[in-house]
């Protein structure tokens, strides 16, 4: 990937957040919007696109489909750990970072989002 089209992937602040996330953890949509708190098809979006861009992996598990970051691309996992290192300077990362230690309070919004499908 050319540096610059690497760095306009991370002037959005929403994939930036993502990245930030999934490069921590292996996360689901569900985890990600609850984390996040933006709206499931804002988020699918994102990890479609990072994944055409082949910068994550997703696997399923059961019904769940789980993203997780690559790292195969040197310079975006050394920015995010620098981002990561440093995070008490980015307050909105910061606060991601803290929710994501209850990532699990957001898996059962998956859980009902797919009984309201069914019914």
């Amino acid at each position: 990937m050319i540096p610059s089209n690497l760095f306009k992937l991370l002037a959005d602040e929403t994939r930036l957040r993502v990245l930030m996330l999934i490069h921590q953890d292996r996360l689901c949509v569900c985890e990600l919007c609850g984390i996040l708190e933006e709206p499931q098809p804002k988020i699918s979006k994102i990890l479609s696109k990072l994944r055409d861009m082949d910068l994550v992996i997703d696997e399923r598990k059961e019904k769940f489909i789980f993203y997780s970051l690559r790292d195969t691309n040197p310079l975006l996992n050394n920015s995010l750990d620098f981002l990561l290192t440093n995070i008490t300077d980015y307050p909105r990362l910061a606060l991601d970072n803290e929710r994501l230690k209850h990532k699990e309070l957001h898996i059962d919004s998956c859980v009902l989002a797919s009984i309201t499908e069914v019914s």
